[in-house]
């Protein structure tokens, strides 16, 4: 089963970036993917949504510990880079970024994360909090190429209706 997304939320994909069902690309854990082909090296850039309804007093930092360690799970070597926090107190977020080794045809490849966690409330719905995690995932190579989209489609990010 494919996650959803606990809160609903509207944005707009950048050109060139195509939504596909999470499960197509064994991303079951995820509400939604979208792929930037071409691929490099054999693998595609791409940005996930996850969202998880929380309370209110857990620090975004707290989450993204959370996220990094779980990451770390899988690829040990992730290292932390930059974070910071943005937003406000009613529309909090964090960003940091992660960078780890990935095995692409048995050939090590550098792999950076940037991660995002927005704190939304649910606007048909005062009482729900979620903590959104966008990710842009990347080879080192291809981050620069791809960064921008990845912040023009974080500013269409908002609550469904919101204008």
């Amino acid at each position: 089963m494919v996650a959803t997304i606990p809160v609903p939320i509207e944005f707009s994909l950048p050109e060139g970036w195509r939504s596909v069902p999470p499960d197509a690309v064994n991303a079951e854990e995820v509400a939604f993917v979208a792929l930037r082909p071409p691929s490099l090296k054999g693998f595609t850039p791409n940005i996930t949504i996850t969202g998880e309804l929380q309370d209110r007093g857990v620090p975004l930092s707290q989450l993204a510990d959370e996220a990094l360690e779980r990451l770390r799970r899988g690829a040990p070597d992730a290292q932390l880079g930059r974070r910071n926090e943005v937003g406000s107190a009613d529309n909090p977020g964090l960003t940091q970024a992660v960078r780890m080794s990935l095995l692409l045809d048995d050939k090590p490849e550098q792999l950076v994360q940037l991660q995002v966690f927005l704190g939304m409330r649910d606007t048909r719905d005062e009482s729900r909090y979620a903590v959104l995690q966008i990710v842009l995932s990347a080879l080192a190579e291809q981050f620069s190429q791809v960064v921008g989209d990845f912040q023009n489609f974080l500013s269409t990010i908002r609550p469904e209706g919101a204008r």
